[in-house]
């Protein structure tokens, strides 16, 4: 994945390692449970990455694909009404949507490297990859779902969340160090008054001292 008019270098350097270990789809794996296990590993790999990716940058910036005008204008031209905040799983993965799907998955076969390898989507695009908010999906149904919500503006909800919460952190820290400081302020004045307090008391001792010796010569 590339960003447009922002460093991302660190991740995306990632992600693209990632993307070519997802080497096959994962129908092709049968039913051996230790390659599901990988497959399903390196998916959540890709996962993390992306995650990482729009919680960083702010997503409208960002590009993921080579074709990202493309994908978009093909996805909206096919699925101009579909809701993408928040999907409904049947709007994917029911026999009529599935039917939907397939011509516009397969105009990109050629075009999108790995487009119909399984990758993890998010139903609801303010939450992140929890078990409950996460299934499976063809390369190509994310990039053209992910490419809209960052165009139109719904994954800005994730890097806003981000953002607010170090800006609270810091924001604590600095209290923190407030405290820290005017406590240290409290107990170097009251040193500063203790001191004083006993040096007033040894004068006090000294006067009482001349006044003593001043009484007795008298006498």
């Amino acid at each position: 994945m590339e960003a447009t008019g922002v460093t991302a270098e660190p991740v995306s350097g990632e992600l693209v390692s990632v993307a070519h270990a997802l080497s096959l789809p994962a129908e092709s794996y049968g039913n051996d449970p230790d390659i599901e296990m990988a497959w399903a590993m390196k998916a959540m790999q890709h996962a993390e990455v992306y995650y990482k990716l729009i919680s960083s940058v702010d997503p409208q910036f960002l590009k993921l694909t080579k074709v990202d005008e493309q994908i978009y204008s093909e996805f909206r031209k096919n699925f101009e009404k579909l809701r993408i905040d928040v999907l409904d799983p049947e709007e994917l993965k029911s026999e009529s949507a599935k039917e939907k799907w397939r011509p516009f998955c397969l105009k990109f076969d050629g075009i999108v490297e790995d487009f119909n390898y399984g990758t993890l989507l998010r139903l609801d695009c303010s939450q992140g990859y929890t078990e409950e908010n996460t299934i499976f999906a063809p390369r190509i149904q994310f990039f053209a779902i992910e490419i809209a919500r960052n165009r139109e503006g719904y994954n800005k909800a994730v890097y806003i969340s981000v953002h607010d919460k170090e800006v609270e952190k810091e924001g604590n820290h600095g209290r923190e160090k407030a405290d820290s400081g005017r406590a240290e302020e409290k107990g170097a004045k009251r040193e500063g008054e203790k001191v004083k307090t006993n040096k007033g008391e040894e004068k006090e001792k000294e006067a009482n001292k001349e006044i003593n010796k001043s009484s007795e010569t008298a006498m």
